[in-house]
């Protein structure tokens, strides 16, 4: 690996952490401003940063002709979503609430 390997990619990864930040911020403060709450910006972005890796993932497979490999990634993703979101919550997390 020669030096301008190196600072290429040193480069690119300070320029997407920096286009991140743009973007996360410049998404923020406009819903914000449209009035959304700031927790559904914040669920958002975290939404939407957990799901960009499999899209990039699929949308490469697509366009190399690995269906199967896009298939796989999309399947695998809704799987793992619907267990997480099936699961019961902890016991510590459980109300105190009795009722009467």
């Amino acid at each position: 690996m020669n030096a301008l390997t190196i600072l290429l990619f040193v480069l690119g990864i300070a320029l997407l952490v920096l286009g991140a930040e743009l973007l996360v911020r410049g998404a923020s403060r406009l819903a914000l401003a449209a009035g959304v709450s700031p927790l559904v910006v914040g669920l958002t972005v975290v939404a939407f940063g957990t799901s960009a890796p499999e899209l990039a993932v699929s949308v490469r497979a697509a366009f190399a002709g690995s269906a199967d490999i896009a298939t796989g990634t999309s399947s695998a993703r809704t799987s793992s979503t619907s267990s997480s979101s099936s699961a019961s919550p902890p016991s510590s997390r459980r109300s105190s609430w009795t009722g009467s």
